[in-house]
């Protein structure tokens, strides 16, 4: 007696449920019935006389908040009398002030057909059908629907599809990721600039969590969690501001890793701007994501202010973050400034000395031969058109002697050149690229180039070849000076290229001739404008090879030098750079293709030698004093061959078109970076 009633008692309650559910659904029809039958239009029937009503595109709302506009009505998820309910209800009131408040159920729920509905019937809603279709037959506008906000839409729906929630889930259900319902609630869509919409935003984090649930916990204890969750603060960023609200990618992938950085500057701007301006950024900035980012040094979701103990920054912490990309760093290495600013001088005077006096050499330098060169093509230019200019020809052979040209380059100086130009284009290409790598023409170069890590390669590959050049080409001077011309060598003499007075009293006579003052000075083996060119790379190797050394190999560096060296051989390797691209593809073009009497090719320098009737009217003393010495004889060569003329125009104008590229990206790159102040 006793098991049976038992059995009664738990067999009732899932019986009464299978009877309750059917005489539910009854209810709602008769409850959604009556409501039809009391609106505006409706006759009283009769109980013989009900029928459904069939759903149209033009059916009241008024037939629908007959049962979803009760409080309380919620169907239940599953059997049994503990079963959780989902709520049908609709508060109307919230649903008039939302961004759908003017729309009508039906044309959102288009499966319905009837009142009360089909069990087949789930009153699914597609937003992107219906924005999309929406968008392509212009409903919105001729509704009166601002356009603007129609088409930003249509753009979420765009982002959205290709984000990583529009993707189908890996369970093969079919069922995207997350679908608009599962971020936002339909009958509730704030306008924006709404307190509706700013509560709605501050709950992003919960809504979220719902999915990512590891990641809210460390967000609510992170300085961002808290000033959202627990203080209010409307001004601090939850998921949407670093992950974007419709085209989320993943996380691991470089477009959202990139995406997730620049984001952290719409907030930090400051420090998002000094991060740019080192290694890290600039290649972050160029669309590769290798290097560190904000997070992989500030941590994703669990940031802490950088005062804090707790930040993987603080000086406790800072060695174990730093190693997780450079093993084995040293103590210099560990107090580099990343978010160094060059304006402060109160918190950083060493970089703002440094910047400041590279700009200074910048102006200097520039202001001096830009001048130089505007006033040299000025007076040649007047000469040649008053025919004062002579008309180089070459001379015939003499007497059957073919020997009509004067050797200025051997071979070996030929290569060398040659190897320069190669090696600095390269520095160029690859250096300017990261230098502004926000210019428009950067991602293109740097893709063309093979990308961030091949640049690199590249950059040091070229380094070193140029090292090597100038090295041999110094060991050569050194044995010429000291062991094979060691007796008759002379410091100050006329192929010597140590500047002396002479060079001084050639350039007063130069600047005389530019005014119209004076007689064009005459030269011997070398010009005190050549001379210049030769020195210059002393300078730079100094400047740029020590400063590219301490970047190239930052340990080892960073165990005898402070870490703001660092930061100041950054800013002096970029500005010396900028400096030697800019000098050699303007004035040194200038100086040695592009003056009146040059232009547009001299190549000398590719085929070594220059007519006799050129070497009379550019080096006059050198000619003299090889004429009455009886040496001319010993420096004149054969005319070069007709192939090696062309082929050395082919190469001189292919390395001039190069060149002029050059200076154009990196006066591009400059220029917006002096208009947007990143300087």
């Amino acid at each position: 007696m006793v098991w049976r009633l038992s059995h009664v008692i738990r067999w009732l309650p899932k019986r009464l449920v299978g009877v309750m559910i059917p005489i539910g659904w009854a209810v709602a029809w008769l409850l959604s019935l009556g409501v039809a039958l009391a609106a505006p239009g409706g006759e009283a029937q009769s109980p013989e006389e009900i029928k459904p009503i069939v759903v149209d595109g033009n059916t009241s709302d008024v037939r629908c908040y007959g049962c979803h506009g009760e409080k309380g009505f919620s169907v239940p998820l599953g059997e049994g009398v503990r079963s959780k309910q989902r709520s049908l209800y609709i508060d109307r009131e919230k649903l008039q002030n939302s961004v759908h408040g003017k729309r009508l159920c039906v044309e959102c729920h288009r499966d319905i057909t009837l009142i009360p509905h089909r069990l087949k019937e789930k009153g699914e809603v597609d937003c992107v059908r219906c924005h999309s279709d929406l968008h392509r037959k212009g409903w919105g506008r001729m509704q009166g629907h601002d356009p603007v906000v129609l088409d930003k839409v249509v753009q979420n729906i765009a982002s959205y599809m290709e984000s990583v929630h529009g993707q189908p889930r890996k369970d093969g259900s079919g069922k995207l990721n997350a679908g608009c319902p599962d971020c936002h609630e339909g009958h509730t869509i704030a306008a924006k600039g709404t307190p509706e919409r700013e509560e709605f935003r501050q709950s992003t984090p919960v809504v979220c969590g719902r999915c990512h649930q590891e990641q809210l916990r460390l967000y609510e204890n992170s300085v961002h969690g808290a000033q959202v969750l627990r203080f209010g603060n409307t001004k601090a960023a939850v998921c949407a501001d670093c992950h974007t609200s419709h085209k989320i990618s993943s996380p691991h992938q470089d477009p959202a890793r990139l995406v997730i950085t620049k984001s952290c500057g719409n907030c930090h701007q400051d420090s998002y701007e000094t991060y740019a301006k080192t290694y890290h950024g600039q290649v972050n900035v160029l669309g590769y994501a290798h290097t560190a980012k904000c997070f992989d040094c500030h941590s994703a979701h669990s940031n802490t202010r950088a005062t804090s103990p707790d930040s993987p920054v603080s000086g406790a912490n800072r060695e174990k973050t730093c190693k997780k990309c450079h093993a084995g760093v040293s103590p210099g290495f560990l107090t580099f400034l990343p978010h160094g600013n060059s304006h402060d001088f109160d918190r950083y005077p060493e970089l703002w000395l440094a910047s400041k006096f590279m700009i200074l050499l910048l102006v200097g330098v520039f202001l001096f031969f830009w001048t130089h060169s505007a006033l040299w093509f000025y007076r040649e230019s007047r000469e040649k058109a008053a025919g004062l200019l002579p008309v180089i020809h070459e001379s015939p052979a003499v007497a059957g002697d073919p020997r009509t040209y004067v050797q200025r380059f051997p071979a070996l100086w030929r290569l060398a050149h040659l190897t320069f130009a190669l090696s600095i284009m390269t520095l160029a290409f690859t250096g300017m690229t990261v230098l502004y790598p926000d210019a428009f023409w950067a991602p293109w170069v740097a893709r063309f180039l093979g990308g961030a890590p091949v640049m690199a390669i590249a950059h040091r590959v070229a380094a070193v070849m140029f090292s090597l050049v100038f090295f041999v080409h110094l060991g050569g001077v050194f044995y010429r000076i000291f062991w094979k011309s060691r007796t008759t060598f002379r410091w100050f003499g006329p192929t010597s290229l140590v500047p002396n007075w002479q060079d001084l009293k050639d350039f007063i006579a130069m600047v005389r001739w530019f005014f119209g003052k004076g007689p064009r000075p005459v030269f011997d083996h070398w010009s005190y404008w050549e001379k210049f060119d030769y020195w210059a790379p002393f300078w730079g190797m100094f400047i740029i090879g020590s400063s590219g050394l301490i970047l190239w190999f930052p340990k080892v560096a960073g165990e005898f030098l402070p870490g703001w060296v660092f930061n100041v051989a950054t800013i002096i390797h970029g500005e010396e750079a900028f400096l030697a691209v800019v000098f050699i593809f303007s004035v040194h073009f200038f100086n040695c293709h592009f003056r009146p009497s040059k232009f547009p090719l001299d190549i000398m320098m590719f085929v070594g030698r220059m007519p006799v009737d050129e070497f009379k009217h550019e080096r006059q003393v050198e000619y003299r004093r090889l004429k009455e010495s009886g040496q001319l004889d010993r420096v004149l060569v054969p005319p070069p061959s007709s192939r090696l003329k062309f082929w050395s125009r082919v190469l001189g104008f292919t390395l001039i078109t190069i060149g002029l590229t050059l200076l154009f990206i990196t006066l591009s790159g400059f220029s917006l970076h002096l208009w947007e102040g990143k300087l």
